[in-house]
């Protein structure tokens, strides 16, 4: 799978069928979370290769191609600037551009069917199948096809056979290269990535294929840290990643409800378990849950593959993932209503954070939903603050029927009415005043200094906080006169006599 040391030099066409352009040519269909920052970073690291994002939503468009970016993510706003207008376009030409390049990345919506065969689990391809259709139509020259979205094993095989019935002689390339950003820190790891994983297929055109998509990459990222496969064990390698995070999130906020029945304090347990080389410390903080785009539907994906193989033993076992999940979200929202007197009818709690992360603004999956729903089903009124999230979107998420998130931003069903017991504030004192209760739902690092003394006194009494994230200093907030609840700590004695019911 190695080239010879003139490769670099080559255009990437070459690969191809040897033909040759001055420019290659990027075309990425989706320009949402992963598609605009990744195209970014090429488009940076690669100032000699023209890269275009291709979306058919124009509000999405005209926001990366103004000065306030559709999404949020640290450093991304200095990359996009620097190359759009130079080697870096936005459109919504997707025809033109789709048919002007020589690799099309794919980077649409795989949401979860809600109907149909394999609603709840199985991935629906509807927008990947329709953008190899397109592909198909529009293309006059050969093509790389590489997966961006997180797929099911053999979707390269399904698209491949639409492209090559429909193909008018002209070859097709198709690659996996499945993404693996964490949202918040998304520009570092395409800058300085654990690994770079491109799947092809074992024939020569398809090692050239791979060969050519390594090349992009080399521009920056070394060889030792680009990993070729076959097509299938890419497609896997990427839900099997998201699963085994999941599953030590879920496995650390098990031990927390552990933790708390006896007295025992989660961040100590999890720091003592990582200090082990075997197990290392990165995802073991105890929280309200995980959410994100990827990790619940990933699983189910994962899932439903598993039911489909006839294994159903294995589905069991990643269905407990997303089981303790919904668990711990369920626990902390009974912890509220329980602490409080067993009811939260007309009181205001106040709840900081709603992206499902800190440093994005992100509110896919977010465990806030499941909270904030559960509290207003007990007709609390919550008072919303997230220095990064609109009041346009806490209000859709709050109002959407689950996996309709996952649809593109014009198919989605318009939010009926907002939730009049819903408000939505853009400061944490604001949304603390006169609130029996507080619960930070996102880790955001604002939470951390806030004046507590000062939101203290203008709550309502008893004051309690609910740390969903253990960002706070608990003795401090006792000391203050707050009755505390952090995930995995030992009990305040106030909540020792109202045991929360799962």
């Amino acid at each position: 799978m190695t080239a010879g040391s003139s490769a670099l030099n080559r255009p990437v066409v070459d690969y191809l069928k040897g033909s040759s352009i001055n420019m290659v040519k990027i075309c990425c269909i989706g320009a949402g979370y992963v598609g605009g920052p990744t195209m970014a970073i090429i488009a940076l690291k690669c100032p000699s290769i023209q890269v275009a994002v291709v979306d058919i939503s124009v509000s999405r468009i005209n926001a990366w191609n103004s000065d306030q970016l559709p999404i949020y993510e640290p450093g991304l706003e200095d990359v996009v600037k620097q190359c759009r207008g130079r080697n870096l376009f936005f459109s919504t030409d997707v025809e033109k551009h789709v048919s002007e390049a020589d690799i099309v990345f794919v980077s649409v919506n795989t949401p979860t069917k809600t109907q149909g065969l394999g609603a709840g689990k199985a991935a629906d391809l509807t927008y990947w199948e329709s953008a190899a259709r397109m592909i198909a139509d529009v293309s006059k020259s050969d093509k790389i096809v590489v997966e961006k979205s997180t797929v099911p094993v053999k979707t390269a095989e399904a698209i491949e056979k639409i492209l090559t019935h429909n193909s008018k002689g002209i070859n097709y390339q198709i690659l996996s290269n499945p993404e693996f950003l964490a949202e918040g820190t998304a520009i570092q790891d395409l800058l300085h990535p654990d690994r770079v994983l491109i799947g092809g297929r074992e024939t020569p055109g398809g090692q050239k294929a791979i060969q050519a998509l390594k090349d992009v990459y080399s521009h920056w990222v070394t060889e030792d840290r680009i990993i070729t496969t076959n097509l299938w064990s890419a497609e896997l390698s990427k839900l099997a990643a998201n699963a085994f995070l999941a599953q030590r999130i879920s496995s650390v906020n098990a031990m927390s409800a552990l933790c708390e029945a006896t007295g025992a304090d989660v961040t100590e347990v999890s720091y003592a378990v990582g200090k082990d080389t075997r197990i290392g410390p990165k995802f073991l903080n105890a929280s309200v849950g995980f959410g994100g785009s990827c990790f619940q539907k990933d699983i189910l994906n994962l899932v439903y593959i598993c039911e489909c193989n006839g294994l159903p033993e294995v589905a069991e076992y990643w269905k407990q993932v997303i089981k303790v999940n919904d668990y711990q979200k369920n626990r902390f929202v009974n912890r509220v209503v329980s602490s409080m007197f067993n009811t939260v009818s007309n009181k205001k709690i106040a709840i900081l954070g709603f992206a499902f992360k800190k440093d994005t603004g992100d509110t896919r999956e977010t465990p806030a939903i499941d909270v904030c729903k559960g509290l207003l089903g007990d007709k609390a009124r919550l008072s919303i603050y997230d220095p990064q999230v609109t009041e346009d979107q806490i209000q859709r998420d709050l109002t959407m029927n689950k996996f309709d998130w996952d649809h593109p931003i014009h198919l989605r069903p318009a939010s009926p009415t907002t939730v009049k017991q819903v408000s939505v504030v853009w400061d944490a004192y604001e949304a603390t005043k006169d609130a029996h209760g507080l619960c930070i739902l996102t880790e955001w690092d604002e939470f951390k200094t806030l004046d507590y003394k000062r939101i203290y006194k203008n709550m309502q009494k008893p004051a309690f906080v609910f740390d969903g994230r253990n960002v706070v200093n608990t003795e401090q907030l006792r000391e203050i006169g707050f009755i505390v609840y952090s995930i995995g700590k030992p009990l305040d004695p106030w909540l020792k006599d109202m045991p929360a019911v799962a």
